[in-house]
């Protein structure tokens, strides 16, 4: 078997970056070596503050952080560079974990990765190795990508070389990448049924055997691989967008979202995770894995299984849409010159990443005050995006200075700490009458809190009974218009 002692990843991304650092971590006999173009993103790799923002999740303990696994062996058996080619002619191993964005023109437009990255790393890595070289398709592809690796390879190798590809895609969740990499639910490695392809499978199974327990590795051909990490990602989009098409008819009939997904969530053949409705899912791989799976479906000639999943995704996009016009609505019908404070705009809590995040538009005038929580990176930063939107969207990174003279408050994200803010110092600094948009469920337990200090509250999936503006501002039960005597006894 091929012992594999050293380890080149291309690509130094929210895949590359963390899981080279844990392989580095948990082999400390092996060399991990994670090089990328980009000078930027390397020099921040190899300084205190890290490309990637990721909390440390309570819970987890043994696991650490991210900043932690990457301070404990960088310098030492984990390097970051941007010298690619020496990296790959040292390495016994490859990992290819560069971005496979969707075509933007082109046949598949929208719809189908755009694998240029993949080819050009593909041509790299064939002329400068030398002798056996295993390659690993660590990006999401889709079904049969290895096989345009291999035409590369084949049209671009001399005879001393040879070449194994394998399919090992990541299940990684943002937030927890640290946790899921080192108590995977499952490590999946694809490859050739050939002698030599089973032997490359076992030198990289070999490599997660030093701590995940065998039973959870999983080898298969190299199509299944690729086809399971999309399908992966379509079921998960397809729960969201299944809750959320429910929180719809909730919000008509009187339902709440929330008891029903628990109900529906207790019966063991459907389970709890992924029934939370929100205002969409975002990040960088469920809408483009499954516009990939709609595109693949498409060019197979399986229209009905193509229109199947596009639902999927135009589910998410008419639950972004319903929730922008609730706000529209509730406002009078106009958001031209107001401000609305946008609490969060990575799609998700503990983590920096923006991709496909989830926020109003200013399009229709409105003035967006956005507090993003995590860092912005600057690639996503709203103010960088052409002419108008750059004009009227403002970020600050306090709360309380985001909600001063809006008109309402949305809330994107579910970063905890909006649950804890002082809402009473924040409804007294805003024009009334005052909007809060639930986007995330965070706040169900201070509906009524929020109502009697004076707040209109808007959430996904359920009516709030409201009471009026004057009610709440003018209620006796508070100590304010209690008479001094029974003040004391409040």
């Amino acid at each position: 078997m091929v012992q594999v002692k050293r380890i080149c990843c291309i690509g130094a991304g929210y895949v590359g970056g963390p899981t080279c650092s844990v392989i580095a971590q948990m082999c400390p006999d092996v060399t991990v070596t994670v090089v990328d173009v980009n000078e930027d993103r390397i020099r921040a790799w190899n300084s205190d503050s890290l490309p990637i923002f990721e909390v440390r999740v309570p819970g987890f303990g043994c696991h650490g952080g991210l900043q932690e696994v990457v301070e404990s062996c960088r310098g030492v058996n984990l390097f970051f560079s941007t010298d690619i080619d020496t990296a790959v002619m040292d390495a016994d191993l490859v990992f290819i974990s560069v971005n496979t964005p969707t075509k933007t023109f082109g046949i598949g437009k929208g719809r189908a990765a755009d694998l240029k990255y993949i080819e050009a790393c593909a041509r790299r890595i064939a002329g400068v190795s030398g002798g056996c070289k295993i390659v690993v398709e660590k990006s999401t592809v889709p079904v049969r990508a290895a096989e345009s690796i291999r035409r590369i390879f084949n049209a671009n190798t001399k005879s001393s070389l040879s070449f194994q590809v394998l399919s090992n895609p990541e299940f990684l969740a943002e937030g927890t990448a640290i946790a899921d990499l080192k108590n995977p639910d499952r490590v999946l490695i694809g490859g050739d049924e050939t002698p030599e392809g089973q032997r490359a499978i076992e030198a990289l199974r070999a490599v997660y055997e030093r701590w995940v327990p065998a039973g959870k590795i999983i080898t298969t051909n190299t199509w299944s691989s690729e086809l399971s990490k999309l399908a992966a990602n379509a079921f998960l989009a397809q729960r969201i967008s299944s809750i959320n098409s429910i929180s719809a008819l909730c919000e008509v009939t009187g339902a709440d979202v929330e008891e029903v997904a628990h109900a529906i969530g207790t019966d063991q053949r459907i389970g709890s995770r992924f029934l939370k409705a929100s205002v969409g899912f975002g990040g960088s791989c469920f809408q483009k894995d499954v516009l990939n799976l709609v595109y693949l479906c498409e060019a197979l000639n399986l229209p009905e299984v193509a229109r199947y999943w596009q639902q999927v995704i135009e589910i998410n996009d008419y639950q972004r849409r319903r929730f922008s016009s609730r706000i529209i609505g509730c406002l009078f019908n106009t958001v031209t010159d107001k401000k609305i404070a946008l609490l969060g705009f990575a799609f998700k809590k503990n983590t920096g990443d923006t991709r496909l995040h989830i926020y109003i538009s200013p399009d229709g005038g409105g003035r967006p005050q956005i507090d993003p929580k995590g860092p912005v990176p600057a690639h996503a930063d709203p103010r960088r995006r052409p002419s108008r939107v750059s004009r009227l969207v403002t970020v600050s990174t306090d709360p309380y200075d985001a909600c001063q003279d809006a008109h309402a408050i949305v809330i994107c994200t579910e970063w905890d700490m909006f649950k804890e803010l002082d809402y009473e110092r924040i409804y007294k600094a805003m024009l009334k009458p005052a909007f809060i948009f639930d986007g995330r469920r965070i706040l169900d337990d201070l509906h009524d809190q929020l109502q009697h200090i004076g707040f209109q509250v808007e959430t996904i999936g359920k009516r709030v009974s409201q009471r009026s503006a004057f009610a709440a501002n003018n209620d006796v039960s508070k100590p304010d218009h209690l008479p001094p005597s029974k003040k004391a006894k409040v």
